[in-house]
């Protein structure tokens, strides 16, 4: 089988070597073969030349850079990467270091021994270390799962998560993907729920090294009350 892995990336030339690197590096289920799927939206930093330099820096593992016109947002982003994919497997991969590839293993053997169809990850369960960080965005994150799970029936800890892993064949059945930012995660969280006949969903502990805004976090209050929109959205208009 073929992983896929989708790297959204905005304005990540700093990071985006160093997180290549340690996504060719990591350990992977038997079986499974890796390529990577690099989607630049719209950087303004120098990111696309780094994207651009890639391929020839890590020939071992196949890299493909796509380059959008416009910066459209993390959802956006991610679309591209999913209709440019190949693979059986497909993994959300931020550009930011806040996650550690070296959970692929965790992440993938549900659905290598074919237990799960979908996998999310969570800061919030599993013993992994976690950077003590900002208690409110804790909070956010915590309510906006909550409030999701109220209106998909699900019962995850962290809706949010960045590592979330879908097989090829349940993202052909999702309806299209139309949020552009960061409603990508609530969105798509409820049209996996509303799936039929319901896919497998599971969830295991990451890692994670949350930035703080000085380091170049991006999240904000404002996508959090967007985000509560969205899950409104999905659950009025089905």
């Amino acid at each position: 089988m073929r992983l896929s892995v989708v790297i959204p990336v905005f304005n990540e030339a700093g990071t985006i070597h160093e997180l290549v690197g340690r996504v060719v590096a990591a350990r992977v289920p038997a079986g499974l073969v890796k390529e990577i799927v690099c989607v630049n939206d719209a950087s303004t930093d120098g990111t696309a030349a780094r994207l651009d330099a890639l391929p020839a820096m890590f020939p071992e593992v196949p890299i493909r850079v796509i380059h959008l016109p416009v910066n459209r947002g993390k959802g956006a982003a991610v679309r591209a990467g999913f209709a440019a994919a190949t693979g059986d497997v497909v993994l959300i991969q931020d550009a930011d270091l806040e996650y550690d590839p070296d959970d692929y293993p965790t992440l993938l053997e549900p659905i290598v021994e074919d237990r799960a169809d979908v996998v999310y990850g969570s800061r919030f369960i599993g013993s992994e270390p976690h950077r003590v960080h900002y208690f409110w965005h804790s909070v956010a994150n915590r309510m906006l799962t909550l409030m999701s799970n109220m209106m998909t029936n699900l019962n995850l800890t962290d809706m949010e998560v960045g590592y979330k892993v879908f097989r090829a064949s349940v993202l052909k059945r999702i309806p299209p993907l139309k949020c552009d930012r960061f409603g990508f995660e609530p969105e798509v969280t409820a049209k996996v729920a509303r799936l039929r006949p319901r896919v497998r969903v599971y969830e295991v502990g990451v890692s994670y090294h949350g930035r703080s805004y000085e380091e170049g976090k991006k999240i904000t209050w404002i996508d959090g009350i967007k985000a509560v929109l969205t899950i409104l959205r999905f659950r009025i208009f089905k």
